[in-house]
């Protein structure tokens, strides 16, 4: 047996593992809310979003928590050091008979040892526990949410005992880097954090999507509260590993009805907004690193090559690893409502995302890791930037 046919078994093998032993993540329908939950229950729920530099979005996200069905919600907007408008903005977009429900807090400076978006939530986490609410929504300023996210969230995570409940928003998928890109990010995402494991209680597999977090007050405060994760990068995912870890239930889950507003319109959008924390993902260690590009080239761009190969049985077996993988990455695609061929250019999405994962490491050795809205936060043990 030629070394190119036991690397095309290999590639088959894999993707058969993918689709029938990993939480069937690339399947939408499994990875959806249900559909027939029961009523909301009288709960009392509090939104806090952290807001930097986001005057041209946060208007209809405000809009949509103040227009929430059977929630009157309480809105907490951190201004984390806004140079464009931001609150003013916010202020706007909420009429005469609700601005009592849109409380505007200057953030503080930023401290030591803390991540902006984080130091930014704690503030607004400490304003709004002053109402003592059931339930806290942690929104992301570029997120508009669906008129019955919070109900649905709400009766999901009391039906089911959940502490800690997340919808994986629509993202903006318009561009042509964001048809190639984003629905590839989000089956990613997924592959790493398949839901059913992280609803599992018995799975140590834990996960959230920061834009949209639901997350039961006395759970949050029992596991030590946002300062216990304070320093951490990936905010969304450290926050459900905390909740699980200290006994909470986790679910996380699709949704069409609540969308991102950021627009990624080039490919070097995308690949700052993956470089930002993907090396940081990886423990800052080389040999994850290459085992990382290894292990992608092995599962995403082998069977394109072996299928070009000419090689007769290792050609047969890359084309079959490729099927595979189209099929597993078509529900996702569908999902974005894009045409089902676009599910053949995963490999091409995966090849991008390697190359973002060496910049983002790139950027952590030369001392500027973490970009993000003229902050820098990925610095632990890099060089000094020059």
């Amino acid at each position: 047996m030629s070394d190119l046919t036991i690397l095309g078994a290999l590639t088959v093998a894999v993707w058969t593992w993918l689709l029938l032993a990993r939480g069937r993540f690339w399947q939408v329908s499994y990875n959806r809310a249900p559909i027939n939950l029961p009523p909301p229950p009288r709960s009392s729920v509090a939104a806090v979003i952290p807001a930097r530099n986001e005057a041209d979005v946060i208007a209809p996200v405000v809009r949509a928590l103040l227009a929430q069905r059977d929630f009157d919600i309480p809105i907490y907007l951190v201004d984390d050091g806004s140079t464009d408008g931001t609150a003013d903005a916010a202020r706007s977009a909420a009429s005469l008979g609700e601005m009592e429900r849109l409380t505007v807090i200057t953030g503080q400076p930023l401290p030591p040892g803390w991540t902006g978006k984080l130091w930014a939530l704690h503030q607004g986490i400490e304003v709004a526990m002053q109402s003592k609410p059931e339930w806290l929504l942690l929104a992301d300023a570029d997120v508009e949410q669906g008129a019955n996210t919070v109900a649905r969230l709400t009766a999901l995570a009391s039906d089911c005992g959940y502490d800690l409940a997340s919808f994986m928003v629509k993202l903006h998928c318009k561009s042509f880097a964001e048809r190639l890109l984003i629905p590839a990010f989000v089956f990613f995402f997924f592959k790493l954090y398949p839901p059913a494991w992280i609803r599992d209680s018995r799975h140590s597999t834990a996960g959230a999507a920061g834009g949209c977090i639901l997350v039961r007050a006395s759970a949050l405060a029992q596991a030590g509260g946002i300062g216990a994760i304070r320093s951490a990068l990936i905010d969304d995912c450290a926050l459900a590993a905390l909740i699980k870890k200290h006994g909470g239930k986790v679910w996380l889950g699709l949704t069409k009805q609540s969308r991102s507003l950021r627009p990624y319109d080039h490919l070097r959008d995308v690949e700052r907004m993956v470089s930002r924390t993907a090396f940081h993902q990886l423990h800052h260690s080389v040999l994850l690193l290459l085992g990382t590009v290894l292990g992608m080239s092995l599962i995403y761009l082998a069977p394109v090559l072996l299928l070009f190969s000419g090689a007769g049985l290792p050609a047969a077996l890359g084309a079959a690893a490729w099927l595979l993988m189209t099929i597993a990455y078509a529900s996702m695609v569908r999902f974005y409502r894009l045409h089902v061929a676009w599910a053949l250019t995963l490999p091409v999405a995966a090849l991008f995302y390697e190359i973002a994962t060496l910049q983002s490491a790139l950027n952590y050795w030369r001392g500027s890791g973490g970009a993000w809205k003229g902050r820098h936060q990925d610095l632990e043990n890099a060089p000094t930037a020059s």
